[in-house]
């Protein structure tokens, strides 16, 4: 395996420079706060479901792998791949208690020949509810700012024709944690586009992922028979953001969506943040 600091490696504006590409600006620790919106089972508290809602504050550190990793062909020459380690501990952020802390590896695997395909970016994770990801997507650079579109948190599925009515109705007059308007619940992503306005953001890395139709959740059990998470979503924006006095900042947003299947009805999982590189 051959070291190298793949941040060092990109020259400015040209990440393809660096072995990692696009997730060579990932490498270091970032910090900041976002929301977090979940509807769970409520079997114990003879209810059917529990609105969540939270303000977060998070962490999340990547480390680069410290080389190439080799994966070996027998019907095309081996390739080699670069990535990055991470651990993401979100808390509650008035309590600071512990929601949600995440392992995993980002990849930048490069394009083949057999399979045919154009080379992508891979996100690996484990999750201690007992749920393990795999999800691939592509990268790539624009100028200036995000675009950031809506993301709707309402149930769908066959489970919804049955449901009485008012069934959603702490979605529409919610106990919001601190910082959380009831807007955000019908869009959480507008929670992104608050915390950006007035900047001035001279570049964006956009990284999107999916579990399908390549990858997939493995859940354990118990969590495919009571909140089976089916499937995930998720948008990471690396953000260059330019200050009045001409200094930047690197700023990571992201919008995250794992679809959890209950009483034949589809809940999505909302998760976003904005955060800055410490």
């Amino acid at each position: 395996m051959t070291l190298y600091s793949p941040r060092r490696a990109a020259a400015p504006g040209n990440l393809d420079s660096s072995p990692l590409g696009h997730l060579a600006e990932l490498e270091g620790t970032w910090s900041g706060r976002g929301f977090n919106l979940i509807a769970v089972p409520n079997k114990q508290n003879h209810g059917t479901f529990r609105l969540m809602l939270n303000a977060t504050a998070e962490r999340i550190q990547f480390t680069a792998i410290g080389g190439a990793v080799p994966n070996r062909g027998s019907v095309q020459d081996d390739i080699n791949i670069y990535g990055l380690t991470y651990l993401q501990q979100v808390n509650d952020a008035p309590t600071m208690e512990g929601l949600h802390i995440e392992p995993g590896i980002w990849l930048n695997v490069p394009a083949t020949s057999d399979p045919l395909a154009a080379a992508s970016i891979v996100r690996q994770s484990t999750i201690p509810h007992g749920d393990s990801l795999l999800a691939q997507g592509t990268s790539f650079e624009v100028p200036g700012g995000p675009r950031i579109d809506a993301v709707s948190s309402t149930p769908t599925g066959p489970g919804m024709a049955h449901a009485p009515w008012g069934y959603l109705d702490t979605y529409m007059d919610s106990n919001l944690p601190p910082g959380m308007k009831q807007s955000y619940v019908d869009n959480m992503n507008e929670a992104l586009t608050d915390a950006i306005q007035g900047q001035k953001i001279v570049n964006t890395t956009v990284l999107s992922v999916s579990s399908l139709p390549v990858g997939g959740i493995v859940n354990i059990p118990f969590v495919t028979a009571n909140a089976n998470a089916t499937k995930l979503d998720a948008i990471f924006w690396i953000e260059t953001v330019e200050r009045p006095d001409g200094t930047q900042f690197m700023q990571l947003q992201y919008t995250q969506t794992v679809i959890l299947n209950f009483l034949d009805i589809d809940w999505p999982h909302i998760s976003v943040a904005t955060l800055i590189r410490t």
